[in-house]
């Protein structure tokens, strides 16, 4: 149930730069919940795409999903870009 909701939630987070929802450029890799413990994988149109982009798509997943009651914690995985490791960095640090 919580994992519908979430999928709801991602249709409502659009591309900033395209303004299209990732859901409908199929950016949404997995979203894996555990005990209410949510992990999702998205990758964005090119590897090259300007972090700010990524980072913002990512506080947007971050804080729709946050908001669904039952999520205890979001973990997010940008992959396949060149600047991945650095912005995955920046989407889970602790608040």
């Amino acid at each position: 149930m919580i994992k519908e909701k979430i999928e709801k939630a991602l249709e409502n987070i659009y591309d900033p730069e395209i303004g299209v929802p990732i859901t409908e450029m199929k950016l949404v890799d997995k979203v894996d919940v555990r005990d209410g413990d949510v992990v999702i994988e998205f990758h964005l149109s090119m590897p090259f795409c300007p972090p700010m982009f990524a980072i913002k798509i990512g506080e947007d997943i971050k804080r729709a999903v946050t908001e669904i009651e039952g999520v205890n914690s979001v973990k997010l995985v940008l992959k396949n870009h060149y600047l991945a490791a650095q912005i995955n960095e920046i989407l889970n640090k602790e608040e």
